[in-house]
């Protein structure tokens, strides 16, 4: 064999095995992202006592379907896409993301008519959802605010709710902060993400929903209000 096969040869072989390290490291960090769904997933369904199976699956190729295609509904399995898991940076924020995904699926082991509910009705499921995820949160050790957090960073805000699956990501965020103002005030009194960017900057673009809130809390009103 002379010395440019024996390079060529060298080189082919480099190649395969730089190949075969790229893809060994790339199945250990999914391994490890998976392992990080699970337990916090796992966790979240045992300190809330939830007896329903569920399981949790880290998916990096797919993008999430259309609610009626959703696998949360249709099998109760928890899909983390990495679209939306390149977002997380804390721990309590993919228990925020778990727990809405969660609340979900507890909701189909109601019987069909909740499942088709849950299609049928989206905007309002997914506030329901919003608001058991932070009661969820919350009874595993986690932070509620961080579910605003992760919403805040990661869903955009359209230009109305008026035909949509969706509501506007404005008053989504309102109502679970006023969620949290009523139920769980500890939180907001002993505020830790106070300092965190993405916080403030919610704080910054919710300025008018929470002077409402302020209102209604001064005078005691009990009317649902009308974020924008």
């Amino acid at each position: 064999m002379n010395t440019k096969k024996i390079a060529i040869s060298i080189i082919a072989g480099l190649c395969l095995s730089l190949s075969a390290f790229a893809s060994e490291a790339e199945i250990q960090k999914e391994n490890n992202i998976q392992t990080r769904i699970d337990t916090i997933g796992v966790n979240l369904l045992n300190s809330n006592k939830i007896d329903k199976r569920i399981v949790f699956v880290y998916d990096k190729n797919a993008k999430k379907k259309f609610l009626a295609e959703d696998k949360t509904l249709t099998k109760r399995q928890v899909v983390i896409y990495e679209e939306n898991y390149k977002y997380i940076q804390t721990d309590d924020e993919l228990a925020g993301m778990l727990a809405r995904e969660i609340s979900i699926a507890v909701k189909t082991y109601q019987g069909v008519i909740s499942s088709l509910g849950v299609v049928a009705a989206p905007k309002k499921a997914e506030i329901f959802a919003d608001k058991r995820a932070v009661d969820y949160l919350v009874n595993a050790g986690y932070n509620p605010l961080a579910l605003i957090v992760y919403i805040n960073k990661t869903t955009p805000q359209k230009r109305s709710d008026f035909i949509g699956r969706h509501n506007l990501t404005s008053k989504r965020l309102a109502r679970l902060y006023e969620y949290i103002t009523y139920k769980y005030p500890e939180f907001l009194e002993n505020n830790e993400y106070i300092n965190n960017e993405y916080y403030q900057n919610f704080l910054l673009s919710s300025i008018n929903n929470r002077k409402l809130l302020e209102e209604k809390i001064k005078s005691g009103s009990k009317e649902e209000l009308k974020y924008e």
